[in-house]
């Protein structure tokens, strides 16, 4: 496996965190206490996107990391509207690097898969961006095992390879340990998911009355809007109060707990709602714990679907 760290030789921190809500619900002094707050607890990956908040989490991002980039492992990604085509790429990824005011990033997502443009023509842009030094590592978000393995061998036709995955994993959004998981432990791609907390719904804000996301925005609500979601999330709040600790401690320990050492990317909007988050690199999880909250949701079906082979 590829050994992923920072300009200093640093390894990538056990987690991430997700920039997606700088400058949009968290604005640029709420943003800069939970990268502080980030730094102290050791994290040093820091992820973003360059339509994220029309562009203004990478400018905050930017701001923030300028005088210790040397510490951070910066990933972005592009190519989530307009396919992965080599024009939207190079524009993108020049618009980018302006937002963030970096010239090179440490690793470079395609945000998710495109069915019009040849992967003979992403690569060799991504490649060609990488021989220059622009970026370090190549990853993938939101691919089917299926497309990265076929993403794969393009890479390596390149003379590259993909080195990271982002999928999407929580207790309530499992279908990522059926394939993509093992895909990505035997390709040596280090996995970092997204939204361990289910959007929030696994804080148990929802349970408890409060707004968010969930009934906001339309995507959300029809990704875990589910009633046995719901549930789930009642569940893990009743088990977390038992246990003196926080429901989104639990979520996040326990997607990190996996076999396939997944390295969750955590994200908040304030000091407060991050510092649960926080606390769960530190949890302890036995096997025990581990598979009392794994009993608590829908394990989903192997691939081949021989249920009687489990």
């Amino acid at each position: 496996m590829t050994i992923l760290s920072t300009r200093n030789g640093a390894p990538v921190s056990r987690f991430a965190f997700g920039t997606m809500q700088f400058g949009g619900t968290a604005d640029a002094a709420q943003s800069a206490a939970m990268f502080d707050d980030c730094m102290s607890a050791g994290i040093n990956h820091f992820d973003t996107a360059v339509m994220y908040t029309g562009g203004q989490s990478e400018v905050i991002l930017g701001k923030l990391i300028k005088d210790r980039r040397d510490d951070i492992f910066l990933a972005t990604k592009v190519g989530y509207k307009g396919g992965a085509s080599r024009a939207n790429l190079v524009a993108q990824f020049d618009q980018s690097r302006r937002q963030l005011n970096e010239d090179s990033v440490d690793l470079l997502y395609l945000h998710r898969f495109d069915d019009d443009t040849p992967l003979e023509e992403t690569f060799a842009t991504l490649t060609e961006l990488q021989s220059a030094g622009a970026i370090k590592h190549i990853g993938v978000s939101n691919y089917a095992a299926w497309q990265v393995i076929k993403a794969q061998s393009v890479a390596r036709a390149n003379g590259t390879r993909i080195d990271a995955i982002q999928p999407m994993y929580s207790l309530v959004k499992r279908q990522a340990e059926v394939e993509i998981f093992p895909m990505a432990t035997d390709q040596n791609i280090e996995i970092f998911p997204y939204s361990p907390l289910g959007g929030g719904l696994l804080t148990g804000k929802y349970n408890q009355g409060q707004g968010g996301r969930l009934q906001d925005d339309a995507r959300y609500n029809a990704r875990y809007g589910q009633d046995w979601m719901h549930e789930t999330a009642g569940k893990l709040s009743e088990l977390a109060q038992q246990r003196g600790t926080d429901p989104a401690t639990l979520a996040v320990a326990w997607a990190a707990r996996h076999q396939a050492a997944p390295r969750p990317i955590i994200s908040a909007r304030s000091t407060a709602q991050l510092q649960p988050s926080l606390s769960a690199q530190d949890y302890a999880m036995d096997d025990a714990l581990y598979a009392q909250i794994t009993a608590l949701s829908v394990t989903p079906a192997p691939a081949t679907d021989r249920l009687e082979e489990v």
